[in-house]
């Protein structure tokens, strides 16, 4: 049984684009982290790489996926304009 310091919503993580990870602050000073990968896998358990803090992610996979989804969608659809 996993006991967590805290639940936090997924919007309120910062969404690092080049890693793809999504980050929360971590009272030690680091952050918590959790990939899109471990999201859509459906994960909902972030770590702390220097402590042993872990925190819930709130979210709805269904909802995620459908958005990232719609978000490679458009990607594509712009790559098809830019050509």
């Amino acid at each position: 049984m996993t006991i967590f310091h805290d639940e936090i919503e997924i919007e309120d993580f910062d969404y690092d684009e080049e890693d793809e990870m999504y980050y929360y602050p971590c009272p030690c000073g680091d952050r918590f982290q959790i990939s899109k990968e471990e999201l859509m896998a459906g994960e909902e358990v972030a770590t702390c790489p220097s402590c042993s803090l872990v925190v819930k992610v709130i979210y709805d996979l269904e909802k995620f996926k459908a958005e990232y989804e719609e978000i490679v969608r458009d990607d594509t659809d712009k790559e098809t304009v830019k050509v």
